[in-house]
């Protein structure tokens, strides 16, 4: 190799580097003008639910929303009919027809008065910058990005390149979704603001659930939304991103992207009753006639800088997964676990064992390697699994087709794909726990999370029936072949039940790719 070679190369590392510092950006260095959520104004519509619907004051409102109509019905409705103030956190708001229906939502609560704060994470906001400015120029609306990309904001190639160079910051995200209206409901559970989330997606969809809240655990809701939109994470998006059009300018093309006979469909009305005979909750609010169940609830959330010292007086210390690992050592007979990414890790791994030991009952459901919309993390999944089910873990693998075997979700589907989302535990079939954290690395080691408990028997059992836990149509039991070293995949609820010695319905390039990515990708970014 010849001295002009070297140097060649030398010169070629450096720009190399340069461009990516370039495309990292330096965050700009601001003064945070602070703001907190507003009391619950107990006389407004919204504010007067939990006296109407009989909450005892010590105790919070909860009720289930697994079918995707009437989670969005709620969410409308609570933005619909918020007179004081909107709360509003996600990963997730996307570039679609559900995205851009709730911007505009908020820009409307927003012109009838209604403090409207949107705390956005920014790492699926490429090519939104336009949109969430005309939002952000209306004068009663506050928008900040959690974390947020500093160039690269129109190309997502360009985004990648960001990331490489600041990997260690903007690896981490917020996760999180809550929703607050009037500091009297609140919204917690997986569902981003995007198409797929509400079955709305022509391509895929995912089967996801949420809980409507009223009562006791909305100041605690309330303050971790503040602790968020105050943190140093939170940043304003006029810092990051500027405009040369005028508000007027910026308002009007808003009005122009979000307006029905363009861009937003609205949604269908939901049935006239949910899978438990109640009626939409919009419907509700107009009786003010409600169907809630009472029960002692708590709510927990990681601190917004995960991992490090936390600055405020808010409980937030203790990881999300830490609270929720003690919450399942209570278990004395069962525990059972919905998560669409499942990778317990070696302490995770070791939590099942102790379980098991102690007699109690351990069941698992995920995505199969087929239902997932991140196969990667099935290489995690999949070098746990022998182990699990040597100590006794029930699993079982969501199957995309027997999913659609049922005839209402067939129809919702329509020639669309589907996949689990939903995050739930369960804990003796008395305590629930709902929320945004899926049991993998990223959620419990980077990612930023929200959850609650509700100890109520009767919403377990709700949910357990809604989602048919315990006759599990739509899956794939995973056990030990009879040489005990090799894995069967066992179709339940069939008349002849189906066996097969390979991952159901996962091609082979599938498979491929998996052994492949399992040997580069390192257990801690699953």
């Amino acid at each position: 190799m010849t001295a002009a070679w070297r140097a060649a190369q030398r010169w070629a590392v450096l720009l190399l580097v340069a461009a990516l510092a370039a495309c990292a950006g330096v965050l700009p260095q601001i003064e945070r003008a602070p703001s907190f959520a507003r009391p619950a104004a107990t006389e407004t519509p919204l504010g007067s639910v939990a006296r109407d619907a009989s909450i005892p004051p010590t105790l919070s409102g909860v009720r289930a929303l697994p079918q995707a109509a009437f989670a969005l019905d709620a969410r409308m409705a609570m933005i619909e009919q918020a007179q004081v103030s909107l709360d509003v956190q996600y990963y997730v708001i996307g570039n679609d027809t559900t995205g851009r229906m709730l911007l505009r939502a908020l820009r409307d609560a927003a012109r009838r008065g209604v403090r409207v704060r949107l705390l956005l994470d920014d790492m699926h906001t490429a090519g939104m910058d336009p949109l969430l400015q005309g939002l952000a120029a209306e004068p009663h609306v506050e928008l900040r990005l959690f974390n947020p990309f500093v160039h690269g904001r129109e190309a997502p190639l360009l985004r990648l390149f960001a990331l490489a160079a600041d990997f260690s910051r903007l690896n981490r995200r917020m996760h999180n979704k809550l929703l607050i209206a009037d500091g009297a409901l609140a919204v917690v559970g997986g569902r981003n603001m995007a198409d797929e989330y509400f079955l709305r997606s022509r391509q895929s969809n995912f089967i996801d659930f949420d809980l409507l809240l009223a009562g006791a655990v909305l100041p605690r809701l309330a303050q971790l939304f503040d602790l968020y939109w105050n943190s140093e994470q939170a940043f304003e998006l006029g810092r990051l991103a500027r405009s040369r059009d005028s508000r007027a300018e910026l308002q009007t093309a808003f009005d122009s992207a979000t307006r029905g006979d363009t861009f937003t469909q609205e949604p269908q009305q939901p049935p006239a009753t949910d899978l438990y005979g109640h009626p939409p909750f919009s419907a509700e609010l107009a009786r003010r006639s409600f169907h809630f169940i009472a029960a002692p609830t708590s709510a927990f959330a990681d601190a917004p800088n995960k991992g490090g010292a936390l600055v405020g007086s808010v409980d937030a210390t203790d990881p999300l997964a830490q609270r929720t690992f003690a919450l399942l050592h209570e278990a004395q007979s069962e525990v059972m676990l919905i998560s669409p990414y499942f990778i317990p890790g070696q302490a995770g791994l070791g939590h099942m064992r102790e379980a098991r030991r102690a007699g109690i009952a351990v069941r698992v459901v995920t995505n199969s390697l087929a239902a997932s919309d991140a196969p990667v993390v099935n290489t995690g999944y999949e070098r746990y699994r022998m182990a699990m089910l040597q100590m006794g873990v029930e699993l079982f693998e969501v199957s995309p087709s027997r999913l659609k075997r049922e005839k209402t979700l067939r129809s919702l589907l329509g020639n669309s794909s589907a996949r689990l989302h939903a995050k739930i535990g369960f804990i003796d079939r008395r305590t629930v726990l709902v929320g945004s954290m899926n049991l993998d690395p990223r959620s419990v080691f980077t990612n930023t999370e929200i959850g609650v408990a509700v100890r109520s028997p009767e919403l377990a059992a709700m949910i357990i029936t809604a989602y048919k836990v315990d006759s599990l149509e739509g899956v794939y039991k995973v056990s030990l072949a009879d040489d005990g070293t090799n894995l069967q995949w066992t179709a339940l609820n069939d008349d002849t039940p189906e066996v097969l010695d390979e991952p159901p319905e996962a091609s082979l390039w599938q498979r491929l790719q998996i052994f492949i990515l399992s040997t580069v990708v390192p257990e801690a970014l699953l």
